[in-house]
């Protein structure tokens, strides 16, 4: 399980993408972006709703959420023991926690399960704007001997790390004013994520307790994640590093600290240094649309035979770098041959929009173009609802699409392309709204 983030894009990127290509399970990251909170009440942050989460999780039930939060200082008292054990002394322990008080807001946050969706195309619009490449290219002009000096240790392109810089919190602007403490305590104590959250909440203590962040300055998400770049405390655990040696890993306000350790994260997550993340393809109408699965790598030697080239004829800078075809919106929008760097975006984001954004908005800042396709933006995108009545119907079709829950994965888009097949259409497993009045219509 992996770093979790803030709400403010949560909502955005657990929506299902409507060119077939879902995102990942959300249930373990909750994910920064550019949809609004919603609005504060007067004179503080919104409370807690009352109501039982969406889930439909035992633990959040509004009365066990109750009951959880009534013991919460007790509940606090218990995890004392096991912060001692990680070096976290009484004191620190005490003037973190001896007046804290659960914030029963992120109950409504953690179970979030909004009904409209994004289509990749849209949340590109919002993420790679000029604004955000006017800003990237500037930070990486200010800090270029920074860059300089973390490309040579880590080999991570400095495009990458400014990229997820821009796009989990705009460049610090919307990282989120949480206490991480609080947060991780509310989590580690209430709700469904328990055992999950406790490990946050005590690697947030061994933050404070090693002086790296200071304590008003722990804040971001309503899930614990903190920083332009959006480190849970586990996460910082694993790959903070002191850039600056200044004896604390500070990537809050130490920008060679926050650079490096994004560039770390990457790098152990596999980043090959001299390869790019992938490449925009023009996919042929007669390609078998069952290739565009991550489990289907091949050369880029390979996909050319099978007709996927690039826009304009451009070369691949090396055939035998393996590659998977992702087809988000089908045969109607661009294709994306995606390389083993791709994959070490995933790993820091497991959604596939995610990664393109990063990896379209690292190619705008060094001065790259905008893709050569156009997207299908006449494309109505489909709701929850639509989504689970499109695969209920395929099931009584006599599709297998696994159990109907709205979130459209590989089964689905199988049936998808098998249904598309008999009535004409390019089998690009793409879940449309004519697909959907089709078997609606039979």
């Amino acid at each position: 399980m992996r770093k979790t983030r803030s709400t403010i894009i949560a909502a955005l990127m657990a929506a299902v993408f409507i060119g077939g290509a879902a995102a990942q399970d959300r249930d373990d990251r909750y994910v920064t972006g550019t949809i609004s909170p919603p609005a504060a009440t007067p004179g503080g942050a919104p409370e807690w709703s009352g109501e039982s989460g969406a889930s439909g999780h035992p633990l959040m039930t509004a009365p066990a959420i109750r009951a959880a939060a009534a013991s919460f200082q007790i509940c606090l008292e218990r995890m004392w023991p096991a912060a001692g054990r990680r070096g976290v002394s009484r004191e620190t322990y005490q003037n973190a926690t001896a007046s804290l008080t659960p914030d029963l807001r992120i109950m409504d946050l953690l179970d979030n399960q909004p009904e409209f969706t994004k289509s990749f195309w849209d949340y590109l619009d919002v993420l790679v704007t000029d604004a955000r490449i006017a800003k990237g290219r500037e930070l990486l002009q200010k800090y270029r001997a920074t860059f300089d000096a973390v490309e040579q240790a880590y080999g991570v392109d400095r495009n990458i790390v400014t990229a997820i810089w821009g796009v989990e919190t705009n460049y610090g602007a919307i990282g989120g004013d949480r206490p991480v403490i609080r947060s991780t305590a509310t989590l580690a104590c209430i709700g469904r994520r328990q055992n999950y959250f406790r490990e946050e909440f005590l690697s947030a203590l061994e933050i404070l307790q090693h002086n790296d962040v200071r304590p008003d300055r722990l804040v971001g998400s309503w899930a614990g994640a903190f920083g332009p770049t959006q480190f849970m405390p586990t996460a910082f655990k694993r790959y903070a590093v002191d850039f600056d040696h200044d004896g604390r890993r500070d990537v809050v306000d130490s920008v060679p600290d926050l650079i490096a350790s994004t560039a770390n994260n990457l790098c152990k997550d596999g980043w090959v240094n001299g390869q790019t993340w992938g490449y925009e393809v023009v996919i042929p109408a007669t390609l078998n649309f069952a290739l565009a699965d991550r489990r289907q790598a091949m050369s880029l030697r390979e996909w050319e035979r099978y007709g996927v080239i690039r826009p304009g004829g451009k070369a691949f800078a090396r055939l035998d770098e393996l590659a998977y075809l992702l087809v988000p919106a089908g045969i109607q929008g661009p294709g994306f041959l995606m390389l083993a760097n791709f994959n070490a975006i995933m790993k820091y984001n497991p959604a596939e929009a995610y990664a393109l954004a990063i990896g379209h908005l690292a190619d705008r800042l060094r001065g790259g173009e905008r893709f050569a396709q156009d997207w299908p933006r006449y494309e109505r995108v489909l709701t929850r609802d639509e989504r689970l009545e499109l695969q209920q119907l395929l099931s009584r079709h006599g599709y297998d699409v696994g159990e109907p829950d709205g979130h459209l994965g590989s089964k689905t888009r199988s049936a998808i392309r098998d249904f598309q097949s008999k009535i004409g259409q390019v089998p690009d497993g793409f879940a449309s709204a004519v697909v959907l009045d089709r078997l609606r219509a039979r």
